[in-house]
């Protein structure tokens, strides 16, 4: 038996993954959103870290004695463990992220979406068990090598796993499409750490506080919803293209090809590296912001928060808690600007164009950061708001635009692969950002700055990282002719003749406009073109009621999120 034979029988392969002819491509990014929800909830797993730190004490924390060594530390069962322990995991999923996400975007290209899919599944819950048990015999390491090791790269697999797919099935719609699945892993949190919060105190008792049994309940629940959407994923047939779709011409837009870029020509060109670098810095001024949000608002404007002329440290301790719990509005807010951003921006892309709207990101971002530092000294609390609530749009934008970005410049066939590796420059500013807005806070302290003022030079560094960011965008073109694959190449990739390949593409670059507007359809009749890569004609759409069902069950989850963090922001603004 030949090897298409195997493949076609193998019900995870990629060839059993291509769509019917009717198959409606609105389908394929509630299957997305489906595994990014679930995997979002990385950005939520601070839910867990006070509970895990009173395992043993409860509500009095009992200290290990200094006398253990480091290893004898981690494997003591009657001492808490300490929040600085438990951040490592928060660590560990966005190096294992990024490097996952290298080292499997190659297969994933060759295996398809549903076995990345499943495989990302497998690891993420897999994962919360190993923690779950690592919970149970109080064992950190376990947390760090189920949650952190195991479950990073589910995040690596299962965050890369649709772009190909989406960018393929949306020629015409490259942001949106892309957007729309990425929304979903910023908002991951939004649903699960209410949904973890809840289960905790259903599980706690006087001996528990219920976060082993929350993750096992968790790890089932994400595991019907990410083997559903895995199993839902369907790739588009050779040359498919949506109905009056007509490709952009070089005259229109230079920046977008319609040739390849092979994965391992593409990390060697000067592209790729400007590219990372335009996210890296991106990423590391928001991610540096995101994650002091609620300490970066209550040291600014301490009293002020709650009407009071008075600093930070002169604050009594119920004062402190109600204007941390203004603080938690506010990072509430950011999580909605980073939801909304990631839709928002990555559809104007589609009309702007991708290094026009990096170049926004960048200009208007130096902008507000510079900003910052005289609105803080002006006790401006709505404005100080609004301009981190802008930039966080941007943040949550430089995500989802960046596959499209990538798709324009070294084309579709090695997009989703290509994307793997540059996530390492997430995984690169996963550190770099908070490194230098923790450390430069606290040489301010340390010279004696105000507290209120200690993060006005911060927000000048950020400031500079978006300049660099904002030249190396401005040095992106298209790459050089030496770079593209041949059709030799791409026909031996694609299993097809190069007369194939030419044929395809001669048919992508055709001008559809007097068919459609004669109400015929524009593709020709010849016996090289498999069925499914037929435009699909008006009223091949698929079932509207599995369309409704799909989307609700996406849907109806995310609506619960952003209204639970909608009632924890409206304390912003009493």
């Amino acid at each position: 038996m030949s090897a298409d034979a195997i493949a076609r029988t193998d019900f995870f392969s990629r060839e059993r993954t291509v769509a019917a002819p009717t198959f409606n491509r609105w389908l394929v990014p509630p299957a997305a959103l489906a595994i990014h929800l679930c995997i979002g909830m990385a950005y939520g797993f601070s839910v867990f870290w006070l509970p895990l730190s009173r395992i043993i004490g409860g509500a009095q924390p009992k200290e290990c004695a200094e006398t253990l060594g480091l290893f004898a530390t981690l494997i003591a069962t009657d001492c808490d463990w300490k929040i600085s322990w438990l951040g490592w995991t928060f660590t560990l999923f966005f190096v294992f992220l990024g490097s996952s996400a290298a080292v499997f975007g190659h297969w994933l290209e060759s295996a398809g979406p549903r076995k990345a899919g499943l495989a990302a599944a497998c690891c993420w819950c897999g994962g919360l068990l190993i923690s779950a048990l690592g919970v149970y015999l109080h064992q950190i390491w376990m947390l760090w090598i189920g949650s952190g090791v195991i479950g990073g790269i589910g995040l690596g697999l299962g965050y890369i796993s649709p772009v190909s797919t989406l960018i393929k099935w949306f020629p015409d719609r490259r942001g949106l499409a892309t957007g729309l699945a990425i929304m979903g892993f910023g908002g991951g949190a939004m649903i699960g750490a209410p949904l973890a919060d809840r289960l905790m105190g259903f599980y706690a008792t006087p001996a528990s506080p219920g976060v082993w049994q929350t993750f096992v309940t968790l790890a089932a629940i994400y595991f019907a919803f990410m083997v559903a959407g895995a199993l839902s994923y369907r790739v588009p047939p050779e040359g498919w293209a949506p109905e009056g779709f007509t490709p952009p011409t070089a005259a229109k837009n230079a920046m977008v090809t319609h040739r390849h870029v092979h994965l391992d020509v593409a990390w060697k060109t000067p592209q790729f590296w400007l590219l990372w670098a335009v996210l890296c810095l991106n990423v590391s001024a928001g991610i540096g912001v995101l994650g002091m949000a609620s300490p970066m608002l209550q040291e600014v404007f301490g009293g002020r928060l709650i009407g009071l002329d008075i600093g930070f440290d002169l604050l009594a301790p119920d004062q402190k808690k109600q204007i941390a719990a203004i603080a938690a509005g506010f990072t509430g807010l950011l999580s909605l600007c980073n939801i909304g951003g990631r839709i928002g921006w990555a559809s104007a892309s589609d009309k702007f164009g991708r290094k026009l709207t990096y170049a926004i990101f960048f200009v208007v971002g130096i902008a507000l950061y510079s900003a910052e530092p005289f609105a803080a000294k002006g006790g401006m609390v709505g404005v100080f708001v609004l301009l981190f609530a802008v930039i966080i749009t941007m943040y949550g934008g430089g995500f989802s635009t960046i596959p499209a970005y990538l798709a324009d410049i070294f084309g579709t066939h090695h997009v989703g692969a290509i994307h793997g590796r540059l996530l390492t420059a997430w995984s690169t500013a996963g550190v770099l950002g908070p490194v230098l807005v923790n450390y430069i806070r606290e040489y301010q302290l340390s010279v004696g700055a105000p507290r209120e003022a200690a993060y006005n030079q911060t927000m000048y560094v950020l400031a500079g990282l978006l300049l660099c960011g904002l030249v190396c965008n401005l040095l992106v073109r298209p790459c050089a002719e030496k770079y593209y694959m041949s059709d030799e190449e791409v026909a031996a990739q694609k299993h097809v003749t190069v007369a194939e390949v030419l044929k395809e593409e001669d048919e992508t670059h055709a001008d559809f406009e007097d068919f459609v507007e004669e109400g015929l359809d524009p593709v020709p009749t010849t016996d090289a073109i498999p069925p499914g890569a037929r435009r699909a004609p008006p009223g091949s759409k698929g079932g509207s009621l599995l369309l409704v069902f799909a989307w609700a069950a996406v849907g109806v989850p995310l609506a619960w999120g952003v209204w639970s963090t909608l009632l924890k922001t409206a304390a912003l603004f009493h």
